[in-house]
Parts: C-alpha cells; structure tokens; sequence
C-alpha cells in the first residue's frame, strides 16, 4: 500500500494529508477545528472523504489519526482528551463505520515521534525518545524499533515525569512535572523572572513593557540576537531537560534523544544545556554509553506523516 492518510487534530486546526510510503506529503489540507465534537467528526470524515476522491478511483486508503489524549493499546478509543469534550470515545469505530475503512487512532506525540524515527531525525536507530517542547512537553519513545504504548497505551506521558518533588503545581494535578519546567510557557515564566530582576534582563523587561506582556515569540526573538537574559532562561530550560533525560535514559537508554516543537528552534542553543545538564546527571557517567542529541527534521509534517504511517504498519501487521 503506497498511500495512506494522516490527519492530526490540533487545538485549533485539523491538518491532513496523503502520505506516501516514503514520508512524502502528495496532497493536504486543512481546517479550522470545531469545538463541537460532532462537528469535529464530520470535519474528519468529510476531510477523508475528500482525499479519497482525489485518489485513483477505487481506492480505499487506510486513515490514521493523531489526537492529544490517553488513546487505547488498541488504537481505538479515546480515554481522554484534553481539548475536545471526548471520554471512553469510541472514535475508530465511529470514523470506520462512516466511511467504509480502515482507521487506527493514536496519541499525537506518539504519531509525530513515530515520523521522526521513521523519516526524520531518528532514522538511523532502532531506539529513541522524543521530547517535543511546546505549550507543555510531550513525549514518545521507540525501543526495539517499535512504538513503546505501555500495557493501556497511555504510555510515554513525558512531559508528567516528576524533577522537583513539590514543584510548580502541574494541570496533570501532580506537582514538579517537567512540563512545569522545560516547555515553552516554563520558558516565558524564567523570562519573566529574569526581566523582574534586572541586569541581563533589562531587554526583556524593555520588551515586556512595550508589548504588554512577554509573548514566546519575543522571547524566541531574542534568543536568536543573543540577547543575555533571553539565553540565560534559555539555559535554565535545557537544564531541566537534561536532568529529566538522564533519568530517562537510566530507564530506557536509548541511542538518540530527539527535540521537537516551537522551542527546538534554538537549535544548538538549546541542546548545548541540554547535554551538559545531562551528563552532569547521568547515572555512573563514564560508564555508560552515550546517546546523541538532535533537533527534529520533520517540523509542523510530523503528526500528518506519522499518523498515516502508523495506518500503513497496523494494514501491513493485520493483513
């Protein structure tokens, strides 16, 4: 099966796109996302319907969709999700049953992780674990050149493992998750404390005064011009993370740790703390292998890509 479609539904959009075996995009699109779950439905089904009939004609391609949440080992039901009103939803089977296909649902971290190590960035391993650094911090893991789910497949929640007993109160309803400490809004809170105490962060307190209030696009902007205060958040953020992979890598150790999301955008800016902190905190360093660390290839692609390859592999395994 050369195609397949993904569709990755986001807090504000729902993207989709034809996929070839290769990870390359034939054709996408995308719409606002409604905030009606029936609508919502409709929206996919009708985006799926459309893909379909661009196709040569017969031609019944296998659907994968991506959706942050608690999905099922399954690739079926959605437990939970964050941004759409769904609990126990049955959502696989509501899609197959409107249009006549095959459909596998899964975690959007774990579809855009699955298209790094297959296409991008992790290519060249057979483990790995993905950080990606938005809003929050989600995470995947592939180990033994499989995608890791755990046992109810709400696995690989990444961005809940806990670096601060007591920390930062987390939505997850625990305290001191490395979301508190290594996102994007992390990022703009060490901002803001830099620029409340003067010295290096007399840009950033500029910045702040002129726009309102920081937004991560100002902090980002900064970053890129070197600015001191910028960067030493920037530092605080790749500390964090390091310490939450060396920990992960005690567990796992895998051959590559991959960075993904609007903040990776640092580049090198980010993973140099990133691996300092992470040797400073790897168990019997010296000892134990190294793994690398690299900034993710396949960028806004990786949930539409991912999800239609996971459809490719669950047709390829039940077929």
């Amino acid at each position: 099966m050369a195609n397949a479609i993904g569709i990755d539904i986001g807090g504000t959009k729902i993207a989709g796109a034809v996929v070839d075996d290769l990870g390359v995009i034939v054709r996408s699109e995308r719409v606002p996302t409604p905030k009606d779950p029936l609508e919502l439905e409709d929206a996919v089904v009708a985006m799926i319907g459309s893909f379909r009939a661009a196709e040569a004609a017969g031609a019944t391609l296998a659907v994968g969709v991506a959706a942050a949440g608690f999905i099922d080992a399954a690739q079926s039901t959605v437990y939970y999700a964050p941004n759409i009103a769904w609990r126990n939803e049955p959502f696989r089977e509501k899609l197959e049953a409107r249009t006549g296909g095959t459909v596998v649902v899964d975690n959007d971290a774990n579809a855009a992780g699955w298209a790094e190590f297959r296409f991008g960035a992790g290519r060249l391993v057979s483990d790995m674990v993905m950080l990606t650094i938005g809003t929050g911090v989600g995470g995947a893991i592939v180990s033994g050149d499989r995608l890791f789910r755990g046992g109810f497949g709400a696995g690989a929640e990444l961005g809940h493992l806990r670096v601060v007993p007591g920390g930062i109160a987390c939505g997850c309803g625990q305290h001191g998750c490395i979301e508190q400490y290594g996102s994007g809004r992390a990022l703009l809170r060490m901002a803001n404390e830099i620029a409340d105490a003067g010295g290096i962060g007399q840009t950033l307190a500029r910045v702040r005064k002129e726009r309102g209030r920081l937004h991560g696009s100002d902090v980002g902007a900064l970053i890129q011009d070197g600015d001191p205060g910028a960067l030493a958040a920037l530092r605080q953020l790749g500390h964090w993370l390091g310490e939450a992979s060396a920990s992960l890598a005690a567990v796992l150790d895998p051959q590559r740790f991959v960075f993904g999301g609007g903040v990776a955008s640092a580049g090198e800016l980010l993973l140099e703390p990133i691996r300092e902190s992470f040797f400073d905190h790897l168990p019997a360093r010296g000892f134990h292998p190294e793994p690398d660390f690299v900034i993710a290839e396949l960028v806004n692609d990786a949930g539409v890509v991912g999800a239609a390859d996971l459809a490719r592999v669950w047709v390829a395994e039940h077929s």
